[in-house]
């Protein structure tokens, strides 16, 4: 039967509604508007679930460009005209139809075979399952801990015994080996995670889709949820906020456990199953694109905004974002701003919200606002292929700039859920801040041939009027960051030489290379800038030092030559390949080392990757797809600036103790299914 007749009004009336919203884009063919607005960036090295990952800490990405796009958060999906055509002429098969192949009993009855065949929204989901395996061996690389000491980089094991210093007094946790008193001694932690992610979208259109990002079981560690315990709110001595809740009659000691229970706040864990990290929109309009929600923030080589979006990932830049984004594509040319909800500082949310209701802001001034404004050139990466096949030179880079302000805060020490606005004189829970801060980033991409040249460089100036924590008001803030990476390929792209460098600035008036106390390393003696900078803990270059014990590059510049090869390359996308690098460390301003010396040590990593053909995504050998797995191995040698000082060395051995320094290790396992 027809889809419209005359005896029905209101169909009609929804008809011609349909058809004039329809009718300017049923008028030209359907393009993929979000390729002329946001064209898809090359793969990062801070690899997306579908690109392939940094060497050495994981396999190599065989591109010309392995950077990610200047501005843009997400790659958008490719798309396949022939693919999209054949599966809209399916779609036709499946229409209504007069028998006798006329249009109707009426002149009036209405098919609309073309609204028909382009009929949306449709559903995508991509993604990863990941297990990871990891021992860490001497991680706090020989040095032993005091009361209140800051340059103490790595908690010693709990189960290990050791001699406290600068007294000398023994630390020892029994229990182990025939007797109850005899001593436990393991310098080693080893331990396993996993975690499934999914990246639903849905596209409405070809102009409007709606993109998120789902965790489950986030990084939630193997054995860590037995059926032998469970927690509840209450004081307890560790800071946590929670206390037992008893124990299980039938599995009273974790050693009669039976089963692993699903993560739960509050009762068994810290965090639920389920996570929603991401959810924003995109609209492409005539003049540019729309995106508006939460969503990921990534620019350049990822030193300061970075993604995190890779199979090995665990931190994200994650921003709550209206931007727009326009240009002119015939020139790579792409422009655009952005407004940032950083905190909103103090709102009414309470328990009675989750049944309804809308939360809202308490206040305006304390809110930390941020604007942003970027210029690139970013040529697409069939364009650049092209252009490198010719033997022409391929060049991109742009300006990230970012404006933060902020007038008060929420007094030191307290939330904003736990304000006291009870008392005369506490100004409602508020202090004055003042803050402001200008960051930009420059970013310049060098392709020709078979050599890639890319760096970026941010700057952090700002100033903070008033802190809970320095002598000097207002303070000053003056950090800066460089970056570069080089990449040579031979052997037809098989073989790649590397060779990397990164400096982060840092400060003579910091006791430590971590943070202090208060987080602005100042222990409340400071009289200058704030001047240490921290790359994205997400940009990777080694696998212990400053991935684990630093767990970011902070303070520091290091050197890093490597190699990778791939052994076995098919073009259906199984590969099996290794690689190694060397990484050398040092700090930028001596006094912040322990040691107080410059060379914190020297890194050898080393890998050996294999990925199945068995993956949808193999079609595209600079892809991660279907299975994959990685062994890592890595070794540190912390050098003097990790050492005890003079007058410390003078002390231990007053006291006939020799505690050097020793190599740290570490083994990892990786299996995972990208999707």
């Amino acid at each position: 039967m027809p889809l419209f007749t005359r005896p029905r009004p209101p169909a009609i009336v929804l008809a011609l509604a349909v058809s004039l919203l329809v009718a300017p884009f049923l008028a030209r063919p359907a393009r993929a508007q979000t390729r002329e607005f946001a064209p898809a960036p090359a793969p990062a090295p801070a690899p997306t679930p579908s690109s392939a990952p940094p060497a050495p800490t994981s396999a190599p990405a065989p591109t010309p460009s392995p950077s990610p796009a200047p501005f843009l958060p997400y790659a958008p999906p490719t798309i396949n005209p022939a693919q999209d055509q054949g599966q809209l002429a399916d779609q036709g098969l499946h229409q209504p139809a007069n028998i006798d192949g006329t249009i109707g009993e009426h002149p009036s009855d209405v098919y609309a075979p073309e609204w028909w065949g382009s009929a949306r929204p449709s559903f995508e989901l991509h993604g990863y399952f990941r297990t990871r395996g990891e021992l860490f061996q001497n991680f706090a690389l020989g040095r032993h801990p005091g009361p209140g000491d800051s340059q103490y980089l790595w908690s010693q094991p709990l189960d290990n015994s050791y001699t406290q210093l600068p007294a000398g007094t023994p630390v020892a946790v029994t229990g182990c080996g025939s007797s109850n008193a005899s001593a436990c001694t393991d310098s080693s932690q080893a331990s396993a995670n996993l975690r499934f992610r999914l990246n639903p979208e849905i596209h409405i259109s070809n102009n409007l889709r709606i993109l998120s990002q789902i965790d489950l079981l986030d990084n939630l560690v193997l054995g860590s949820t037995p059926d032998t315990y469970a927690m509840q709110p209450g004081a307890s001595t560790n800071g946590s906020g929670y206390i037992s809740a008893g124990y299980n009659a039938y599995a009273p000691l974790s050693f009669f456990s039976t089963t692993q229970g699903p993560p739960t706040a509050g009762i068994n864990g810290f965090q639920n199953s389920v996570q929603v990290n991401r959810v924003w929109a995109e609209y492409n309009t005539p003049l540019g694109q729309l995106r508006f929600g939460r969503m990921a923030s990534q620019w350049g080589l990822g030193m300061v905004a970075n993604a995190g979006d890779g199979i090995d990932s665990d931190y994200q830049s994650t921003v709550d974002r209206i931007m727009f984004i326009t240009g002119v594509k015939s020139i790579d040319l792409y422009l655009g701003g952005a407004w940032d909800f950083v905190s909103t500082g103090t709102n009414n949310s309470n328990p009675y919200t989750i049944y309804g209701g809308q939360p809202y802001s308490n206040a305006n001034l304390d809110n930390v606002g941020e604007w942003v404004a970027f210029l690139a050139r970013r040529t697409a990466p069939e364009k650049a292929r092209a252009t490198l096949d010719r033997g022409g030179l391929v060049l991109n880079g742009g300006v990230y700039a970012v404006y933060r302000e902020q007038v008060i805060d929420v007094t030191a020490g307290q939330t904003p859920y736990t304000v006291n606005t009870s008392c005369s004189n506490c100004n409602n829970g508020f202090q004055y801040r003042g803050a402001s801060a200008f960051i930009p980033d420059l970013w310049l991409q060098i392709l020709w041939n078979k050599l890639r040249v890319e760096g970026e460089f941010a700057a952090i100036v700002g100033q903070l009027d008033q802190t809970p924590v320095s002598m000097q008001q207002p303070l000053k803030v003056k950090e800066f960051g460089l970056v570069t990476q080089t990449e040579y390929r031979m052997l037809q792209d098989k073989l790649h030489l590397n060779f990397g460098f990164g400096w982060a600035s840092g400060d003579p008036q910091a006791p430590s290379l971590n943070p202090g106390p208060n987080g602005l390393q100042t222990e409340g003696n400071i009289t200058g800038p704030v001047s240490t900078f921290r790359f994205n803990p997400d940009y990777r270059v080694d696998l212990i030092f400053f991935r684990e014990i630093l767990t970011r590059v902070e303070g520091a510049y290091y050197f890093r030559p490597s190699v990778d090869y791939d052994f076995l390359r098919q073009p259906n996308g199984q590969k099996f390949g290794g690689g190694g690098a060397l990484i050398w460390s040092r700090a930028s301003v001596p006094i912040e080392a322990p040691g107080g010396k410059s060379d914190l040590g020297v890194e050898l990593d080393f890998q050996l990757y294999y990925q199945a053909s068995d993956g949808s995504l193999n079609d595209d050998l600079s892809k991660v797809g279907g299975f994959y797995a990685m062994l890592q191995y890595g070794v540190f040698f912390p050098l003097g600036g990790l050492d005890y000082t003079a007058a410390e060395q003078q002390s231990q051995a007053a006291q006939g103790l020799n505690l050097g320094l020793s190599t740290a290790q570490t083994v990892r396992l990786f299996l995972g299914i990208v999707f």
